[in-house]
């Protein structure tokens, strides 16, 4: 049919682009009544809206499955814990026995033969005294072994002008029933001599000493100490003693000589030396040092 005067015919565009606007309604519409049956938005595209990318799922109890996770425990946690364990710290010497001579002068039984009762201990070229050091040290050990659930004491702490002597040491340890006694020093040896080392009970039977039980269980945690105090600390093993081991044998200390329950001496360094004392006055050291010896109480600890 001829077009009407003055009316122009639609062009081809025109009607492609009425077709495509029409199709897009429909297909919004459709969308529409989807997202009505389905309950999720039209444009949903992996998860869900309101649910990052990447994030996690929410669970059933709506907290994320990351949320409801515990923490993984590092290696040295996953052990086990410290509960019910009972472990005695006895800080080498005392600040108060330079004002006491005659007092830790006094013999005592050592178990073999009769001793001094205690002795002033050491101290850097600068003055830093070993009994400030054990105390340091055997406090911060004190809160690592708590944390982990332990049970501590300590044969003092600064509540006495001096002493105790070694025998009440030893038997600080037996009473207690530790599982584990750890007594803290640091060396006075020569320049040049460094490193640490472990001091083990020998073979003792004689006068009110008897080692025979102790000594397996002792140098197991003299060993796992020294494994743990050297990979926390990165210090060396003695290079004047126990010949590259760490590990001394002696049989002349009532600490050791009167113990009835698994229990070592540890030298953290010499005090002597200038590399070693260095360590040894360095509050960050200290703490590395503490950690090293929980982590070798750990290990002994839980099996």
């Amino acid at each position: 049919m001829p077009a009407a005067p003055g009316r122009r015919r639609p062009s081809g565009v025109l009607i492609a682009l009425a077709l495509s606007i029409v199709a897009l309604l429909a297909g919004s519409l459709t969308g529409w009544l989807l997202s009505r049956s389905t309950g999720e938005p039209s444009d949903a595209k992996g998860p869900s809206a309101g649910v990052a990318s990447g994030s996690p799922a929410p669970s059933p109890s709506g907290r994320t499955a990351d949320a409801e996770a515990p923490s993984a425990p590092s290696s040295r946690e996953a052990r086990g814990s410290l509960a019910g364990k009972t472990v005695v710290i006895d800080p080498g010497h005392n600040p108060g026995n330079f004002r006491h001579p005659e007092e830790i002068g006094r013999l005592v039984d050592a178990g073999t033969h009769r001793k001094e009762c205690d002795t002033t201990g050491t101290s850097t070229n600068n003055g830093y005294t070993e009994a400030e050091f054990t105390r340091d040290v055997s406090q911060r050990l004190r809160k690592l072994l708590e944390r982990q659930g332990a049970r501590v004491s300590f044969t003092h702490d600064g509540d006495r002008p001096f002493g105790p002597c070694v025998d009440e040491r030893a038997r600080r340890g037996n009473e207690a029933k530790a599982d584990a006694v750890i007594s803290v020093h640091a060396d006075g040896s020569g320049r040049g001599n460094r490193g640490f080392h472990m001091i083990l009970p020998g073979p003792v039977t004689t006068g009110s000493a008897d080692t025979t039980g102790i000594i397996g269980p002792s140098r197991e945690l003299g060993e796992r100490i020294a494994d743990g105090f050297a990979r926390t600390t990165g210090s060396a093993r003695s290079n004047y003693v126990g010949n590259g081991s760490g590990l001394h044998v002696r049989t002349d200390l009532g600490g050791l000589n009167l113990s009835t329950v698994p229990k070592v001496f540890i030298e953290c360094g010499n005090m002597r030396d200038a590399q070693d004392a260095a360590l040894l006055t360095s509050p960050r050291w200290r703490q590395s040092a503490a950690r090293g010896i929980a982590s070798g109480l750990q290990d002994f600890l839980v099996k």
